[in-house]
């Protein structure tokens, strides 16, 4: 509704012999002057139709290597604001240790001129899953007050934090899209698992060290924590059944020292207080304690604990991970600025070669590392299925297997335009990249299609096909510019974007405007090209046919 209002108020005709508008001049004289250089180059090119078609093809190979060579991502890293650092201090250390470790990291961050606030976890729970880590979030200024990007910026807070002695620090830049729903240290997880617990570690351990010297990773850690202690309390029941001493009473006894045995509440007028039972503040640190503990025994008669059990410290680790129901080890790893998430793959697969890492030891990649993978080894059948797509839909508009071809011609060189750009401007092959080349198949094949439907139509009233294409070139250049046109200026928002999370919109622009670049200068004058080479083939095996003199004379009609 809005378009033909707009038209019935803004359309006037011009009188004959009266000058358009200097608007309408001003706005003309750049699509006149194109137009004449288009008809004069193409001349030249369909008189030079062999090494157009070597351009066609030369396209077609192009595409193919740059697709094998070009760095190949997941989704694009992106500056949130947000920074996540992950604070790791040694397997035995207290609970009110790690707390003060983390406060004194969360003031030394504080103090960097591009944070704003730092909040902080720590406790076992979804963000930690040991006691010895705790998480911190950082806040940081907008994109525009600050001198450095978040992953530049997480990378100095890593460093300003090592500074405090018993932690290490994995710091990295928060994500909108995060696939995994695994706490680790760093943003990408490889997963190992076996059945022999001892083999596993030993493994995980060895492809970790190979991974930090890889130069492709950073941030490498193995997410095993073996160093935790553990006290063993072992019961001689013989002498225990003895004393009257039940294992039951033992239990109750630990469990009220250490734990939190709700013993009473007290009701208050407006409020009511539980009132827990527990081992002071400074036996509850010091294992030691156990052996002034107390059980009763028969009788009524309290034994002490060192009587009936012998208390043994042991290391044993943190936390058990399992996957599929077998022991698991993960090691995690971010990315180095130069490196995408194709190199680690890569970089892996020679790790795990080169330490000789058995077979017995099975590993794969989890959350955004595995879905890459996954859609690594779907890309060329999803781009193979647009095309079959196209090719179909085609065939049945222009009822032939010929001319569908010709306009699937104009592809590779939008693939080559995309990749090219995506290189140029240091752009990783992301499915953000993918989608944008996938758009952009359809507004180049607009292009040919535009030609294609005129030339067809013109032949059929009696044209030759080399009259009827020169023809459609002429008379559609003007739509296809403007409709390419719109398109280019449409995505160049999205290739210069800047603000927060901008970095998961710019290869989708990047990959746009590459291509609409390229594909239009080859296009305009390989399509002719092609379509009289088709043309040449259908007479040669005898496909070419007419409609009836009315149905021409309609589409002739219809041209005019």
């Amino acid at each position: 509704t809005l378009t033909p209002m707009m038209c019935g108020q803004l359309l006037r005709a011009i009188p004959e012999g009266a000058k358009p508008p200097r608007l309408l001049r001003i706005a003309e004289w750049p699509f006149a002057a194109m137009a004449r250089l288009y008809d004069a180059t193409l001349g030249w090119a369909i008189a030079r139709q062999g090494l157009m078609m070597l351009v066609t093809l030369g396209t077609l190979a192009l595409t193919v290597v740059l697709y094998i060579e070009i760095p190949k991502g997941f989704l694009p890293m992106q500056d949130t604001g947000l920074v996540t650092v992950n604070v790791e201090a040694a397997p035995d250390v207290s609970f009110r240790e790690i707390s003060r470790l983390q406060q004194e990291v969360a003031v030394i961050m504080s103090r960097d001129p591009d944070v704003t606030g730092v909040v902080g976890v720590v406790g076992i729970g979804p963000l930690n899953v040991t006691q010895n880590a705790a998480r911190l979030t950082v806040v940081l200024k907008p994109r525009e007050q600050r001198r450095a990007d978040a992953s530049a910026i997480a990378e100095r807070l890593r460093l300003a934090g090592s500074d405090v002695s018993g932690v290490k620090l994995y710091a990295q830049a928060a994500q909108d899209i995060q696939i995994t729903t695994q706490s680790s240290r760093s943003q990408f997880q490889y997963t190992l698992s076996s059945t022999d617990a001892a083999e596993l570690d030993l493994w995980a351990k060895k492809l970790a060290q190979e991974l930090r010297a890889s130069g492709v990773m950073r941030n490498v850690a193995a997410e095993t924590n073996d160093g935790g202690l553990r006290i063993f309390v072992d019961v001689d029941r013989e002498k225990a059944g003895r004393l009257g001493v039940g294992m039951q009473a033992i239990d109750d006894t630990l469990y009220s020292a250490f734990g939190q045995r709700q013993v009473s509440t007290i009701y208050a007028q407006s409020n009511q207080y539980r009132v827990v039972l527990e081992a002071a503040p400074q036996y509850q640190a010091d294992p030691s304690s156990l052996a002034k503990l107390y059980v009763p025994g028969a009788g009524g008669v309290q034994t002490p604990l060192e009587t009936v059990a012998s208390i043994k410290r042991i290391t044993a680790p943190l936390a058990v991970m399992h996957q599929d129901q077998f022991p698991a080890a993960v090691v995690s790893f971010d990315l180095e600025p130069h490196a995408s998430l194709g190199d680690a793959v890569q970089a892996m697969a020679r790790a795990e070669a080169d330490i000789g890492m058995p077979a017995s030891v099975i590993g794969t990649f989890r959350a955004d590392a595995a879905e890459f993978n996954r859609s690594l080894a779907t890309q060329p059948w999803l781009i193979l299925a647009a095309v079959i797509a196209i090719y179909i839909v085609l065939g049945m508009l222009y009822e032939s297997f010929a001319h569908p071809f010709t306009i699937l011609t104009t592809l590779p060189s939008a693939g080559v335009g995309a990749l090219l750009a995506l290189m140029l401007t240091g752009q990783d092959l992301s499915i953000i990249a993918l989608i944008g080349i996938v758009l952009l198949m359809g507004i180049v094949k607009k292009n040919a299609i535009m030609m294609i439907d005129f030339a067809l139509v013109a032949e059929r009233s009696g044209l030759s096909p080399e009259q009827a294409i020169l023809r459609a070139c002429h008379l559609r250049f003007r739509p296809i510019m403007m409709t390419t046109l719109a398109a280019l200026f449409g995505a160049l928002p999205l290739a210069f974007a800047s603000g927060s999370g901008s970095e998961l919109r710019i290869p989708l622009g990047i990959s746009i405007v590459g291509g609409l670049l390229l594909s239009q200068l080859l296009t305009l004058y390989t399509t002719p090209v092609i379509y009289l080479a088709v043309e040449r083939l259908r007479a040669r095996l005898g496909w070419r046919g007419r409609k009836p003199a009315r149905a021409a004379t309609l589409e002739a009609e219809a041209v005019e």
